[in-house]
């Protein structure tokens, strides 16, 4: 698993990777009330604002991490967008990416990293 600076985490099943928050950014958003995901099929690049979360303390973008093609999302956050909230870092990911350039993940930290980054 790898970490992005932006509080998101990634998970590589090959070119699948599987894109969420962390748990840190799900207590620092409060109480998830929407999400809006982006549509399978479609074409993002690393930087694109994809995901939208809203919450009882504000509104906030996940950006695509990577450049590549959307193949899934979870359809179950948009029926209870508090599952965020409940679990971050497992049931609450967001999307599916595929990627040509799995090198492109060695840009991302660990998850020790990721821990020295918010202080744990």
């Amino acid at each position: 698993m790898k970490f992005t600076e932006d509080h998101e985490w990634l998970e590589a099943d090959g070119n699948i990777i599987t894109v969420g928050i962390t748990e840190h950014a799900a207590t620092q958003l409060g109480d998830v009330v929407y999400v809006e995901l982006p549509e399978v099929e479609t074409q993002v690049s690393k930087g694109d604002e994809i995901v939208v979360i809203e919450s009882v303390k504000a509104a906030s973008d996940i950006i695509a991490p990577l450049d590549g093609e959307i193949v899934e999302v979870n359809d179950a956050l948009a029926d209870k967008p508090a599952l965020v909230n409940e679990d971050a870092m497992g049931a609450a990911w967001f999307f599916k990416i595929k990627i040509d350039d799995l090198d492109a993940l060695d840009e991302y930290i660990s998850e020790e990293e990721y821990k020295d980054l918010i202080g744990e």
